[in-house]
């Protein structure tokens, strides 16, 4: 590992320990040449073996940044935090690389997405699904709303979504 502050390529591993999603190993190194420190992490490489099937049939290879991105165009200006976009990517992310081997459709991600994303903001739900479902009229949304209305929202998870809501 190239040291950031000399650029010498002669270091020591210091400590070793795995990460917060335990899908990563930080360790602390230190620089033989200039006995600065510093932190490097290591994390295994995915394939990109998996690839979308877009609605027209094209296949692109998958990309977590277009999850991200498409999640942080619903979430706007809401008040989520960013440690929940982040996690709600990843359980996506983790769910479709255990369930699909070669090919999911792109329609598949968008609903599990989806799913997750009414349970954390449900303006942040209905923005993703209009666009999702490319609503084109007040009535298509109009539906939707009645849908959401017709059916609960999930709130086992609220008081880990929202700490600082309080109950009444």
């Amino acid at each position: 590992m190239r040291c950031p502050f000399c650029t010498a390529d002669n270091d020591k591993v210091i400590d070793s320990r795995p990460g917060e999603d335990g899908d990563t190993i930080r360790r602390r190194r230190e620089c033989i040449a200039c006995e600065k420190r510093f932190t490097t992490y290591e994390r295994y490489e995915r394939t990109a073996r998996l690839m979308v099937v877009k609605r027209d049939g094209t296949r692109v290879p998958y990309l977590a940044e277009s999850l991200t991105r498409g999640l942080h165009a619903a979430c706007g200006k809401r008040p989520i935090r960013e440690e929940d976009k982040e996690r709600l990517c990843r359980e996506v992310e983790e769910e479709i690389h255990r369930d699909f081997d070669r090919e999911v459709l792109s329609t598949e991600i968008g609903q599990r997405l989806a799913n997750k994303l009414r349970v954390l903001d449900p303006i942040a739900y209905i923005r993703f699904v209009s666009e999702h479902h490319g609503f084109s009229s007040i009535a298509e949304f109009a539906a939707e709303m009645a849908s959401m209305q017709s059916r609960p929202r999930p709130v086992a998870n609220e008081r880990d979504l929202f700490p600082d809501t309080k109950t009444k």
